[in-house]
């Protein structure tokens, strides 16, 4: 029998400093999407299958935990990802007839984990925009996807554009039916290119040589000026890449991150169809955030509306930033008297972390995390080091 105190394989706790350190962080990039007009939205947990999963792609029901509801008897999941909850918020709540921007902070719990040392519950910060279907939104959520990496501090960041509706019209072009359109998506996204020759083996000449360009075609703007030269002249081939031209100059302006395009990193849970994006920090190979267009959003709801937008993992992003500094304190004796508890309320004010003792128990400093102590001189108490 397992002891009582284990956690589920790839659950785990968050400890000080590192939960305060969370939490700082969470501060500042809800500071920043606010400061960008993005409203603060908390969905709930749990919702009935068919509204968290509408629209949503079989990988993100593989990654669903499903429960039965005692009250109505109706299937009932827990959150994965929020991005469709915002959604429904927009299409469902808001309904505004403008652009609609929100964003949210919380946990998603996940059947697997998305890598060996990832976890099961990712702590999800975001920003979705609705309403509009032009470049300039994709190009204001990179915008801030990058600002958010900077204050962040993620470590040598790094920025893969691709492009999902690109796939799409490629798939649509060699007449591939749903099962075939999946497995080449699965190996362009594993970068199984073995697997990719054999899939495109029966198409016709154009899409087989297209589709085995695509695991090559990365890199900086030399790789879309290849992909012009390689790929079908089609319209929506085109206009893909002329948009990837668009977000890879404006990125790169920024200088504070490193800005790539890959055209076969097809990432994300399945439900975009245009530019998407996929973060990384030096040292890591899973994306720290992903996100792109998933214009259709809501039309479930009644509300078909063109959408763009970004989920960053708030755990993945902890694990490669340096360990945090303990914050210190002020120890404080456990008296009961007028001028030590005003001083002590004086200090707290003044965003100082006073911990009392407490009788009965030695003081330890190490423990409560105080490098300072309150000491009387004369009439005063005064702040010494410890």
């Amino acid at each position: 029998m397992s002891p009582a105190w284990l956690l589920p394989e790839y659950v785990e706790d968050i400890l000080p400093p590192y939960a305060r350190q969370a939490e700082a962080l969470r501060r500042r990039l809800l500071d920043l999407f606010d400061s960008y007009g993005y409203d603060l939205v908390c969905p709930p947990l749990v919702e009935y299958l068919d509204s968290l999963l509408t629209g949503a792609a079989r990988d993100l029901d593989l990654k669903t935990f499903k429960v039965v509801d005692g009250l109505s008897g109706r299937m009932m999941g827990v959150r994965a990802d929020m991005t469709p909850q915002a959604a429904r918020i927009d299409a469902h709540l808001i309904n505004h007839t403008g652009a609609t921007r929100l964003c949210y902070a919380g946990p998603v719990l996940r059947t697997k984990p998305a890598g060996f040392l990832a976890s099961r519950e990712p702590f999800q910060l975001g920003a979705e925009l609705f309403g509009h279907a032009g470049i300039e939104a994709d190009l204001e959520i990179q915008e801030l996807l990058i600002s958010a990496l900077a204050i962040a501090g993620v470590p040598d960041a790094r920025l893969s554009l691709g492009h999902a509706g690109l796939f799409q019209a490629m798939a649509a072009g060699a007449e591939l039916n749903e099962d075939r359109a999946a497995a080449m998506f699965a190996a362009l996204r594993g970068k199984d290119v073995p697997e990719v020759e054999a899939l495109s083996v029966k198409l016709a000449a154009p899409w087989q040589s297209a589709f085995r360009q695509l695991p090559g075609l990365y890199g900086d703007a030399s790789a879309l000026q290849r992909a012009r030269a390689v790929l079908p002249d089609q319209p929506a081939i085109t206009r893909a890449l002329d948009e990837l031209s668009q977000l890879l100059a404006a990125g790169n302006a920024f200088g504070s991150v490193s800005v790539a395009v890959d055209l076969s990193d097809l990432r994300g849970d399945g439900y975009h169809n245009g530019a998407t994006f996929a973060a990384y920090a030096g040292g890591q190979a899973s994306a720290v955030a992903l996100g792109g267009r998933y214009d259709g959003a809501g039309s479930v709801f009644g509300r078909s509306r063109p959408a763009t937008g970004f989920s960053l993992d708030l755990r993945q992003i902890l694990d490669c930033l340096t360990e945090p500094a303990p914050r210190g304190g002020i120890l404080a004796p456990g008296m009961d008297d007028v001028e030590l508890r005003t001083r002590v309320a004086q200090l707290r004010v003044a965003g100082e972390r006073v911990v009392v003792e407490l009788p009965g128990l030695a003081a330890q400093p190490g423990e409560s995390g105080c490098d300072r102590m309150l000491v009387k001189s004369g009439n005063d108490w005064i702040v010494q080091q410890i």
